[in-house]
């Protein structure tokens, strides 16, 4: 079972990487506050950003709050490789670095985990 939360907790950041992009998608294409009413982008991202929390909920209750919020932060991953191929956006080398720090404090709070 906890691998199996372990795989949701990845789909789940992949779902609020992708909810984000939507609401972004939503934001650059509405001129004021009433086009978001009739947005299925920010319905959408909406939506996603939703499932993403429900799931969270679930595996909260098999896994260590200690555990799932440093690994939720794999979301940035995410997020900064969707920038990069869907929203064309420039990456260097401090988003690389960035994320290289993150998944550092991920293995760390790991590994002082299971000591």
């Amino acid at each position: 079972m906890i691998v199996f939360c372990f795989i949701l907790l990845v789909i789940g950041t992949i779902l609020g990487a992708f909810g984000a992009y939507f609401l972004k998608i939503a934001g650059n294409k509405i001129k004021n506050i009433t086009g978001y009413i009739f947005s299925p982008f920010f319905y959408l991202g909406g939506f996603l950003y939703f499932l993403a929390a429900l799931l969270n909920v679930f595996y909260l209750k098999y896994l260590p709050y200690s555990v799932v919020l440093p690994m939720t932060s794999i979301t940035y991953l995410w997020t900064m490789f969707i920038s990069a191929f869907l929203l064309k956006e420039k990456l260097n080398k401090w988003n690389f670095i960035g994320i290289g720090l993150i998944f550092c404090g991920i293995f760390i709070l790991g590994t002082l985990k299971t000591v």
